[in-house]
This record gives structure tokens, C-alpha cells and sequence, in this order.
């Protein structure tokens, strides 16, 4: 649903374009690992919720904004600065903040029609995640195959 006229886009407000970036990239994950992961939906809602939590996003976010344009730097910025009204029970305020200005990002980018940039940022965000939990993923790995054995 990609606007016909970016300057519509570039006056929403970053809130509006997070909304949008979170849904697109829940989308993209979600596709992700059920090409890649086996397991139950409830296995595979699991696994999501550690590449979409807030942490996961800010920690993405640090590592990210080095590949940003000046046009991404903008609207990261805009979305990290934005006044929020509600915070997750379950995130840090700084977390949040990173995480909405990732989600800002995606969310212009989805609806300004880039989206080349918008699946090569996505794709930076998934393996920077799946890079930090390699140890974790064979260590739960190794535990379900000792576990077979012992049954």
C-alpha cells in the first residue's frame, strides 16, 4: 500500500510510521523462520518474540544505524526522540526508544515503495540476532538431542 505521494509519508508522524514498521517486520519474521525453523506455531511465535522484543530491536537498532542513509538517520532519530505514552512492562525505556526508531525506519521505508532497502535492512536485522544466538540455538539443540537419548 505504498503512497503515491511521499511528502504524505514524510509529515506522518514517526509513532504512525513505527505502527507500520512493526507490522512489517513481524511479517518478515514470521515468513523467516517458517522457511528456516521447524516447530509448532507456538515454537515459532517463541522464536519470534526474540528477534521482535524491544532489547532485540535496540540491540539491532546500535548495530544498524552505521548502514543508515542520511534519509533513514533522519527518521531513526525522529522515531527514537518521539514522546511515547505507554511503555512495555517488560522493556527499558532506552530499549523502547531504539526499538520505535528501528520500526520508524521500516515503516517509511515499506511506504515509501523502497522496498529493496527495506529487505536488505531486514535481512542485516535477522542475521544480526541469529548471529548473537548461535551459541544459544546449538546449546537448546544439544539439550533436546541429550534429552532423546536419555528417553
Amino acid at each position: 500500500m505504498p503512497f503515491k505521494n511521499n511528502q504524505e509519508v514524510r509529515f506522518m508522524q514517526p509513532s504512525v510510521l513505527a505502527y507500520m514498521g512493526d507490522a512489517v517486520f513481524d511479517l518478515f519474521i514470521r515468513e523467516r523462520l517458517i522457511k528456516n525453523r521447524k516447530g509448532t506455531s507456538h515454537d515459532l511465535h517463541i522464536y519470534a518474540t526474540d528477534y521482535v522484543k524491544a532489547s532485540s530491536q535496540a540491540f539491532i537498532s546500535k548495530n544498524l544505524h552505521k548502514l543508515f542513509t542520511e534519509e533513514e538517520a533522519y527518521y531513526f532519530r525522529r522515531g527514537r526522540n518521539t514522546k511515547s505514552t505507554t511503555v512495555p512492562k517488560h522493556a527499558e525505556i532506552q530499549d523502547y526508544k531504539y526499538a520505535t526508531a528501528f520500526e520508524t525506519v521500516l515503516g517509511f521505508l515499506y511506504l515509501t515503495n523502497q522496498h529493496d532497502r527495506l529487505k536488505y535492512l531486514m535481512e542485516q536485522a535477522a542475521l544480526i540476532i541469529e548471529t548473537q544466538e548461535e551459541g544459544s540455538i546449538k546449546n537448546e539443540k544439544e539439550e533436546q538431542d541429550t534429552n532423546k537419548q536419555s528417553h
